[in-house]
């Protein structure tokens, strides 16, 4: 792999538009090494799940044009969405509000660890769109952009595709916040552009570290209702989940498309 970091860039402070609650949390105190150990260490079967229904879609959907940019919105220690968009873009944004995060991400690609390879060959099993990629992190590594960003600080109109997991819900605990922070990844993305969401459901919260973060209570209604004003052609399906944590009901996967 090659040894140059992936590009980056630093917008400043003030161009982001925190809301109350967001900005209350300390986010350069996320423990990177321990939410991938407890998450992504190894493949599970609610992921392996997620990875087919989106991968799936993102096959019968194909973003125009194709190999264009891409987002993936908040990857914190995720490296999965990035790589489900490889064969659709020529740029991976991964659009990471904490330092302790993207300082993660970019030691992450130099020197991926051993379990991405269970995830990818979940991701390309049986889809041709992938066969060409032989070094799934060696090219991911060459087309990522590690760029600061607030989901709040998105602008409109900018990608071709995009990715948002476990994030809306997992940095607030109010309602209008998470509504607020779906609706700005999707106009993130150009008219008609195919998009995929993860969220947990009904999530009370959770602990990195033994540190705890706010999450927002939510359902499928909820996830239709944020989705309405900005999506068409929306699924919510529920993903079943046991024994990651207390505090949550499942998962939800979204996919649709920018009106």
């Amino acid at each position: 792999m090659s040894e140059t970091h992936p590009r980056s860039t630093s917008p400043p402070d003030d161009a982001f538009d925190r809301p109350e609650n967001e900005t209350a949390v300390d986010w350069e105190k996320f423990d990177s090494d321990a939410y991938f150990s407890d998450n992504y260490g190894r493949l599970r079967s609610d992921d392996s799940t997620i990875i087919q229904i989106v991968a799936d879609y993102f096959k019968r959907n194909q973003p125009v044009p194709e190999l264009g940019r891409a987002i993936d919105v908040g990857p914190g220690a995720n490296l999965y969405p990035a790589l489900m968009l490889l064969p659709y873009a020529s740029e991976v944004v991964l659009f990471e509000r904490s330092f302790v995060n993207r300082n993660w991400l970019a030691k992450e690609l130099d020197k991926p660890h051993g379990s991405w390879w269970q995830f990818w060959d979940a991701i390309s099993a049986g889809r041709s769109a992938y066969d060409p990629i032989n070094k799934p992190m060696e090219t991911l590594h060459g087309r990522v952009t590690l760029e600061r960003g607030n989901v709040f600080s998105l602008e409109p109109d900018q990608y071709d595709v995009g990715t948002m997991f476990f994030v809306a819900e997992s940095i607030t605990r109010r309602v209008d916040e998470f509504q607020r922070a779906t609706r700005l990844f999707v106009n993130a993305l150009k008219h008609n552009a195919p998009f995929a969401a993860a969220f947990m459901r009904r999530s009370s919260g959770y602990l990195v570290a033994q540190k705890h973060f706010p999450a927002c209570s939510i359902d499928e209604d909820d996830v239709h209702r944020a989705l309405a004003p900005v999506a068409r052609k929306v699924t919510v399906r529920r993903v079943r989940s046991k024994g990651l944590r207390p505090g949550y009901d499942g998962m939800m996967v979204a996919t649709g498309r920018r009106r």
